[in-house]
């Protein structure tokens, strides 16, 4: 049995099956997640979230896969009675993407459910998650990256029901430099967006966890639709919830119904690691306990 200061992990996600009382974490695992050849993705699982078994290689590509490095943040969802992962991609000379795979197990394999990823192809994208609206449509949410367009964006974009396609163009949700707990990562104008995650609170308000730099390192702030809807538009708390160098939260609920948050931290490799928060509901805003 592994504790999970013996995971060394970026980005992590939690995937919570109540059938089989089993956490399922996955994220950034590669060795060299920066520079080099890719070599894919690793899970682990637990029951406890404190002892955990692993790693399971749940995604390693095939010779046709055409991407070869920088294999970053999967996040698992259950849908239509098939697990689906979201990450993203990069070769050289093709823009970073998020790609969506496909398996009929949480430990994989997981196959690309189509050839391409399914954001712009002439966009540098990164960090894809899944929502579903009111209306039960599917939307990727993603971050139009801060290496292309300077002030780091997030983006919305329908998908088919089948998650193979896009439906229409990508809608930007917020800009980095819009909070005003941000500071620029390079220069003045330059801003990162990393790590969204939608969540709705009891009262129905809709929220987004997001990562970028602030005064003291990598922190994760919060932005609200003022609709309830991903349209927005959308307002960003003042400060940010997680401000000690961690990011690219999550939040899940625990087997007794507890609402928690997964950052990792420190952001210096090698030594990320996988960080539980327990966290509470107070007068419409997300208040972090422990």
């Amino acid at each position: 049995m592994l504790k999970k200061n013996d995971i060394r992990i970026r980005d992590p996600f939690i995937l919570s099956d109540r059938d089989s009382n089993t956490y399922y974490l996955y994220g950034t695992t590669d060795e060299n997640v920066w520079n080099g050849p890719a070599t894919g993705f690793d899970a682990y699982k637990s029951s406890d979230l404190k002892n955990w078994e692993g790693p399971y290689q749940v995604f390693r590509p095939d010779a046709g896969f055409w991407a070869d490095q920088h294999f970053w943040a999967p996040e698992v969802f259950y849908h239509s009675d098939q697990y689906y992962m979201f990450a993203s991609f990069k070769a050289d000379g093709k823009c970073r993407g998020t790609q969506i795979l496909i398996s009929d197990n949480p430990l994989g394999p997981f196959q690309p459910l189509t050839e391409e990823p399914v954001t712009p192809r002439d966009w540098e994208c990164l960090d894809g998650t899944l929502f579903i609206d009111e209306h039960k449509n599917p939307w990727l949410i993603f971050c139009h990256e801060w290496l292309q367009v300077h002030d780091g964006e997030i983006c919305a974009v329908r998908l088919a029901s089948d998650f193979k396609t896009a439906i229409g163009d990508p809608i930007v949700l917020i800009k980095a430099s819009d909070a005003e707990w941000t500071i620029p990562v390079r220069g003045e104008t330059e801003y990162v967006t990393d790590g969204p995650f939608l969540h709705r609170i009891q009262s129905g308000i809709l929220l987004m966890l997001w990562s970028s730099r602030s005064a003291r390192g990598y922190a994760v702030g919060i932005a609200r639709s003022l609709t309830g809807t991903i349209d927005g538009p959308w307002i960003h708390e003042e400060q940010p919830l997680m401000d000690e160098d961690g990011g690219h939260g999550m939040l899940f609920k625990t087997f007794k119904n507890e609402l928690m948050l997964t950052i990792h931290t420190p952001n210096q490799t090698p030594n990320e690691r996988p960080v539980f928060l327990l966290v509470e509901e107070q007068n419409g805003k997300l208040v972090v306990i422990i």
